[in-house]
C-alpha cells in the first residue's frame, strides 16, 4: 500500500513541477536519510508556492488506496515533504523512527503540518500515536487541522477518549466536522452525552450549535436526548429543525420516530432524501453569532 501511495504522490507532483524542481526532488527521494531530511526542511527554497490540483481520477485512486486520505488544497511544498517521508528507508525500525522523531523535535509550523499530514503513509503507525494525540492539543490551527481534518490516522488508531477530544475540539473551534474521517463510524455514547451538555451550555449563553453535531447523537437517542430534539424542532432556525428531523429519522428509538411524525413536511423531505446531512455541511459555521 505504501509503495502505491508513493507512486501516486509522485505522479501528482511530477505533473505540476518544473523540470528543475522535479529533478531536484527525485534526487532527494533517492538520497541517504540525512540528505533526504535536509531536503524536507529546505523544500521551500527549491519548490514554488503553488497549490496541488489532482485530477478526479487521481483523487479516486488515492481514496481507493488509502480511504479518507486527501491532498485537496495542499501546496506543492507540503505534498513534496510528505512524498519525501514516504521515500525514507524503513527496514531498520530504530533508525527510521529516530529520523522521524528528529524532524518532529526540530520542526517549525509548516513542517509540523507536513509531518502530521504524513502519518497515514509512515511506517510503524502505532509509534506515532503520542505525536498524533499531542497535535490535538496544539494551539496552532493549521497543525490541528492537519491531524483532525481529511486525515485517516485518528479514526484507525485513536482511543475513544482521544477520538472524542479531537471531535469536541473541532466542534468547539467551529471547524467543519464532516471533514473528520470516520466521523459516523466512531460515534459513541460518551461523545453523544458530552455533546448534549455542550449544547445546553451554548443555548444557555444564547448561542448556536452547528447542526452537524447532532449526527453523532442519532444512535444513542434516549428520553433525555430526545428533549434536545424537541428544543431543536422549536428553534427559529430551519437548520436546527432539519438537524432534529435527520437525527430522529436515523435513530432506532421509537419515540424519536413518533416525534418526527409531528413535523410531516420535514419527515417527507428526509424520507425522500430531499434532506440529508450533506445539506447541513457548512464550511463557515459561525456558531458564535448569538441565536436571535
Amino acid at each position: 500500500m505504501l509503495t502505491q501511495i508513493n507512486s501516486l504522490l509522485w505522479e501528482l507532483l511530477s505533473a505540476q513541477l518544473t523540470t528543475s524542481e522535479a529533478d531536484w526532488l527525485a534526487a532527494k527521494g533517492e538520497a541517504e536519510p540525512l540528505e533526504l531530511m535536509t531536503a524536507f526542511v529546505a523544500a521551500p527554497r527549491f519548490l514554488a508556492k503553488r497549490t496541488v490540483k489532482p485530477t478526479v481520477q487521481q483523487t479516486i485512486e488515492l481514496n481507493e488506496i488509502l480511504p479518507g486520505f486527501s491532498v485537496e488544497d495542499w501546496g506543492i511544498v507540503r505534498l513534496s515533504r510528505v512524498w519525501l517521508l514516504s521515500c525514507l528507508e524503513a527496514a531498520d525500525k530504530e533508525e527510521y523512527c529516530r529520523h522521524i522523531e528528529t524532524l518532529f523535535d526540530t520542526a517549525e509550523m509548516n513542517e509540523l503540518v507536513a509531518l502530521y499530514s504524513a502519518l497515514p503513509v509512515l511506517n510503524y503507525p502505532e509509534k506515532w500515536l503520542f505525536r498524533a494525540t499531542d497535535a490535538v492539543r496544539s494551539n496552532m490551527g493549521v497543525v490541528f487541522d492537519a491531524i483532525a481534518l481529511r486525515n485517516p490516522y485518528p479514526t484507525k488508531y485513536f482511543t475513544e477518549l482521544a477520538w472524542n477530544q479531537l471531535v469536541l475540539k473541532t466542534i468547539f473551534n467551529d471547524k467543519p466536522i464532516h471533514f473528520i474521517v470516520g466521523l459516523d463510524e466512531r460515534a459513541n455514547e460518551n461523545l453523544a452525552l458530552t455533546l448534549s451538555d455542550f449544547a445546553h451550555e451554548r443555548w444557555a449563553a444564547g448561542r448556536m450549535v452547528a447542526p452537524q453535531v447532532w449526527r453523532l447523537v442519532s444512535k444513542f437517542l434516549n428520553e433525555e436526548l430526545l428533549s434536545d430534539m424537541e428544543h431543536l424542532f422549536k428553534s427559529p432556525s430551519i437548520h436546527d429543525q432539519q438537524a432534529a428531523a435527520l437525527t430522529c429519522h436515523h435513530s432506532a428509538y421509537e419515540p424519536a420516530k413518533q416525534l418526527l411524525a409531528n413535523y410531516p413536511d420535514l419527515e417527507k423531505n428526509v424520507h425522500h432524501n430531499l434532506l440529508t446531512w450533506t445539506h447541513l455541511e457548512f464550511i463557515d459555521l459561525n456558531t458564535y453569532v448569538p441565536n436571535r
